[in-house]
Parts: C-alpha cells; structure tokens; sequence
C-alpha cells in the first residue's frame, strides 16, 4: 500500500462509522466475497458503511485516491457488479435499519435489507409489499432493476411501491428522489440500476397481505414436462391479480431426479385461490404437491436453498411474449442436455397490475403479459466452469427463435450490457435516461453495472 493510500486512509478512521478494510486485514478475503462463486475479484478497500455520511466519506476517498468505484447491496448480482479488482467496494450490508408505520402503510429500509428481513418486520402487521423470489435477495439492487416477486400481479413490481428514495450523488451529495423532489431522479432510479448514485434508504408503501396465504409449490417427473409446461401456460392465461405462478425443469433435493414443477402463490380468499388452483393440483400424480395455506414469509423463502451462496452461476434470460409448443419443447431437450443437478430453467409469469403501468411511467420497461426464462446454469466445481457456461450459451442461441425484443435488467450477467442489451432493457427511455444520467452522473462514475452512459 502506498503511502497516499495510507495517509487517506488513516485520515479518515477516526469519523468513519464503519470499517474500511483492506487486503492485508483478516477480514478482507470474507469482504470481498459475493454470493456468485465464479466471481473473484480483489478490491483495493472494502468501505463497509453504517450510515448515509460514510456512502459519502467513502466515494470522497475514492476521488482522492483515484479509484474506480463499485456498490454493493445486502444480497446477490449473478454477475459480481457490486465489487471490483484493484477499486473501492462501497458495501452497504451492514446497513439494515428498518421502521414499519403500520398506521401509514409504509416501510422505510436501508440499502443492505433482504427481503427475508423486511417482511418479517411487514408482516408482523399483516402488511407486505412486492419482494424477491428469493428471500435472500437484497431489497436495494431488486427494487433499482424492477422487482418480480410473489405480489407483482396484486400489486405491481417492487419499484412500482417505491415512495421515496434516498441516494448519495456522485458528487457525494445525499439527496431525496421522489415524486415531488428531484422527479426526473425518481423516474431514472425505479428500473435504472445502480446508475446514478448510492442508494441508502428505500420508502415503500405496504399492502394488507396474509400473515397466511395460498402457496408452495407442485413437482412431476420431468418425463411430464411437457403438459406441466402446458398446464402452467394454460392455468397463467386465466389468473387473476391475485395469482402469481412461475414454472421450472429442475433436479429434486436427492440430486438425481429430474423434475417438471410449478409455484404459486395466491393472496385472495382461500375459496378463491382453491378454484385458481384446482386444476394444477389436481393433475397426474405428482411426486411432491406442498400448495396450501402458509405464511407469506414461507412461500418468498421456499427456494433459497435452489440458490445456494458460493455456488458458481452463469445466467442468460429473455422474455417470451408466447410460450409455444415449439418453445416448451426446446426448453426441455436443452435442459436433458445439461449436466449440473443444480442447474434450473424457469418461467415467470407477468400479468396484472405490473403490465397495466404505462411503459414511461418508470425507466423500467417491461410492461407486457408474457413469460420471463431464465436460464440458470449452476454448479459447484470449478472444473465445470467451461462445459455450464456453454450449455447456458448455446441454449440461449437455440432459444432466441422463440424470445421477443424485451429483457429483464436483474438477470444481466457480466458479459451482458452492450448496446443491444441497454435497448432490450430499456426501449423508449433509453434517450431519457441518457440525459439524466448526464445530469447526475457526468463522469460515469457508476459505471460497474449494466452501464448507461451519458448522453
């Protein structure tokens, strides 16, 4: 370390509320490890802040060492954007306050909650707004890219419910974005990632939602895979705003049995959701069938352990206006073909209150009924780094003939984020975000991430 570096450093441990770690401290090689085990990156410091002033002392130390920056949240980015070699990592996990104002319907949560901890505090008042699949998702790098979750239909994406947002400019300025505070910033953060500053605070207005729902989840041996896949089609084009449904070929916990599985969740009245749900449950004879009434915290927890920490992913995903015959059968001779028990392909349904909102309402601009894929090559050794990503590459080739012109910014990996994919992303509002971009961020800064540059 350089005696600058040393010098900066020192100087600013004393106010610093949190800890700035580097290489040569024990706790570095934990620090800089992400949840995405392909993933290793070396960081020149690790700034793990504990409030807004630290975001801000941290990007000061940035600028005055000349360092690249990257952010991040409390959870996982399949394609490591939230660290950097040789830059300042500033990480906001530790940052997890959180207020519910069961009065207001609203929740207030810093920018390294998980979902899995701000529904626990939502729901001990029966309130609850759009979160991740999975519970270990992080609240601030979910809502900033769009938000699909198990509430989307009822009550839109997760940005969609963003009251207000909290942020430190590039300039290391804490400002407030929402509808009637810097509206054009408000605009850009709800589906524009991580581009325009370090978001701290999240403000979310909150809907009444269980404590107890319907959910779970119903498998079949993956030689049904086909009138699964049907099945869900057909029961998706009947839902109502209170179903939210999502489909996958997958192997079972015993690492060996392949699997056809659809997942649910339903927010209506239990009579309801035993009508919507009548049909899936009631076809063949499934392997595993756990649909029924629980918690709500449950059912957005029921596939964390499909998405294991250090595992290693690569993704590829884009969205199907149609899921035809042709595509379902395509999807399951690529996933025969892969090799990994852990590897998943999956489909998420959008429809309901999510699609209703105009496409420029937000900067996010997925706004139609269809189906997202994802194709979720995972595996654990290193050794198969070559043969997984591959399978994920040219079964993303085979299946483009099925695929409309929208993606979903969540699950860009790190090879995506060319010109191509910012227009797949964001259509129309490309131009608009240009611009704000260069409002906020001229120097491009927050750049690690899939990137919009300045107009």
């Amino acid at each position: 370390m350089s005696t600058a570096v040393a010098s900066a450093i020192t100087e600013l441990i004393p106010s610093f509320s949190g800890r700035l770690i580097q290489p040569e401290d024990a706790l570095f090689d934990e620090a800089r490890r992400v949840h995405n085990g392909m993933i290793d990156k070396r960081p020149a410091i690790v700034a793990r802040c504990l409030g807004s002033a630290d975001v801000v002392d941290a990007l000061s130390l940035a600028r005055k060492l000349g360092l690249d920056v990257a952010v991040r949240g409390g959870g996982h980015n399949v394609g490591g954007r939230g660290t950097i070699d040789g830059g300042l990592v500033v990480d906001l996990s530790l940052m997890k306050g959180l207020h519910v104002d069961p009065k207001t319907r609203t929740a207030r949560a810093e920018g390294g909650t998980l979902w899995k901890e701000f529904n626990r505090a939502t729901q001990q008042h029966g309130l609850a707004t759009t979160g991740g699949v999975i519970s270990s998702t992080g609240v601030a790098g979910l809502t900033l890219g769009g938000g699909v979750g198990w509430l989307m239909p009822k009550h839109g994406l997760a940005l969609d419910n963003l009251v207000s947002v909290d942020l430190v400019t590039a300039g290391g300025r804490l400002v407030r974005a929402a509808a009637d505070e810097n509206p054009d910033l408000f605009w850009a953060v709800r589906g524009g990632g991580g581009n325009f500053g370090v978001a701290t605070s999240f403000e979310f207005a909150l809907h009444p939602v269980g404590p107890v729902i319907t959910g779970g989840l119903v498998a079949h041996p993956v030689s049904k895979a086909k009138d699964v896949l049907r099945l869900f089609r057909d029961t998706a084009a009947k839902a109502s705003d209170d179903l939210m449904l999502f489909a996958g070929l997958l192997t079972g916990p015993d690492g060996v049995t392949r699997l056809a599985a659809i997942a649910a969740c339903h927010v209506g009245a239990p009579a309801e959701a035993e009508a919507a749900l009548r049909p899936v449950k009631a076809f063949g004879s499934p392997v595993m069938d756990v649909i029924g009434p629980m918690p709500y915290v449950a059912v957005n927890g029921m596939l964390d352990a499909s998405l294991p920490r250090g595992a290693r992913n690569y993704w590829k995903s884009h969205f199907l206006d149609q899921l035809s015959d042709g595509a379902i059968d395509a999807v399951i001779d690529r996933f025969a073909s892969n090799s990994s028990s852990m590897t998943q392909v999956l489909f998420e349904h959008f429809h309901g209150a999510a699609t209703r909102v105009p496409v420029t309402h937000t900067a996010y601009a997925l706004r139609k009924n269809g189906f997202n894929m994802l194709l979720l090559s995972q595996w654990m050794d290193r050794a198969d780094d070559d043969k997984c990503v591959a399978w994920a590459r040219e079964s993303y080739r085979t299946l483009q003939a099925f695929t409309g012109p929208s993606r979903y910014l969540n699950y860009m990996d790190h090879d995506d984020g060319d010109d191509a994919t910012l227009a797949a992303v964001y259509g129309a509002n490309l131009d608009r975000l240009r611009k704000i971009k260069a409002k906020y961020d001229p120097e491009n800064v927050f750049r690690q991430n899939v990137n919009i540059k300045p107009a």
